[in-house]
């Protein structure tokens, strides 16, 4: 059932991609944008559309938001893996943008992809001025420099000065990099719903560190033709990551504690939330 869910909500997103983009011209910088956020798992925008189901928000309100989550999650990737970042020539399986293009083409698709997210989750059809504000506001403090770049820029600096983090600096560097993006589309449907969104703002920000975790693992444990990308690159690189710090056996039950934490912070909502104990059960068992 979940996986069910999972799959047509993919559908769901790439449909209204792919309506989105028809409105574009077709030149070099808007194929590489669409090729950027062809594929992966969606877990983001699935988290938006499953907590607006919970606020009775209507899909076709909830496909925005949705869809911005995951247009935003693009750029970060297209920028992660220039020469200047992370340097990597695969991601989901397939050449990176600025592989297949070049890097000028990659910085543009990922510009491109950020101003395209909040161009989404502002349109008309999302709510009231109040509800595109909040969410606006809050998905600009998610990706920029009190979240998703913040860590970024914690993760490269601890990279360049090969410093050796600590437990808690990983922690707060991982709460930001890959956590907050996905706190803010845990948090979405409320937002849409004019509802307090801290219940599922402590769910996400558990799941967002197991799924961190669960990253790390794969990095060790991972195949490159399943994950989609390179494995072993954090580990040779020497980067601060949760497995480093733990060991593979700690990284492994601190990522199950933290789906259990997550689970919780949701219990109120009854069988209602299933799908969202489910997706938390499966960040940490997925093969990519």
């Amino acid at each position: 059932m979940f996986e069910e869910r999972l799959k047509e909500a993919a559908l769901r997103i790439q449909r209204h991609f792919d309506s989105v983009f028809a409105e574009f011209e077709d030149v070099p910088v808007t194929q590489a944008m669409a090729y950027a956020i062809y594929g992966g798992k969606r877990l983001r925008g699935f988290l938006a559309i499953e907590t607006a189901r919970l606020h009775g928000v209507d899909i076709k309100r909830a496909i925005w938001p949705a869809t911005a989550a995951e247009a935003l999650h693009a750029y970060s990737l297209v920028h992660d893996d220039l020469p200047c970042m992370d340097d990597d020539d695969l991601r989901r399986g397939l050449p990176t943008v600025h592989i297949k293009w070049d890097e000028a083409t990659a910085v543009l698709a990922g510009d491109g992809l950020q101003t395209l997210a909040f161009d989404l989750v502002l349109r008309p059809e999302v709510g009231t001025e109040a509800v595109r504000a909040d969410l606006g506001r809050s998905l600009a403090r998610a990706s920029g420099a009190t979240g998703m770049v913040l860590g970024q820029a914690l993760d490269m600096a601890a990279e360049s000065a090969r410093t050796t983090l600590s437990l808690e600096e990983i922690r707060y560097l991982q709460e930001n990099k890959t956590g907050a993006l996905i706190r803010w589309s845990a948090e979405a449907g409320a937002r849409i719903a004019g509802d307090d969104p801290s219940a599922f703002g402590a769910y996400a920000k558990a799941l967002g560190l197991a799924f961190q975790i669960a990253d790390d693992i794969l990095d060790i444990e991972g195949d490159v033709r399943t994950v989609g990308k390179a494995v072993g690159k954090d580990l040779d690189a020497g980067k601060a990551t949760f497995v480093a710090i733990l060991g593979l056996d700690e990284a492994k039950r601190r990522a199950r504690n933290l789906v259990d934490e997550a689970c919780d912070c949701i219990a109120r909502y009854g069988d209602e939330a299933e799908s969202l104990r489910e997706i938390a059960h499966y960040v940490i068992t997925r093969n990519a």
